[in-house]
């Protein structure tokens, strides 16, 4: 990974192996607080990252809106 900037799949994917560590019960108080921080962490760098794509995604399906956008801020 470049930048330390980890993707969906892979926060997903260590987000799902924490909540099984969670309900398995084999993690101590200590770890315990560390691991749900960790999530918390990761839950909030996917909602950003789904936020961008569906910002990107309204971007190409209605280029036009930004245009308009931008032309009325510099009138």
């Amino acid at each position: 990974m470049s930048n330390n900037k980890i993707t969906y799949t892979e926060a997903m994917a260590e987000v799902e192996k924490i909540v099984t560590r969670l309900r398995s019960g084999e993690l101590n108080v200590d770890e315990l607080s560390k691991e749900v921080a960790r999530a918390t962490a990761l839950i909030a760098e996917c909602r950003t990252i789904l936020t961008r794509t569906e910002e990107d995604v309204e971007r190409l399906i209605n280029p036009t809106s930004e245009d308009e956008t931008s032309n009325s801020s510099n009138s």
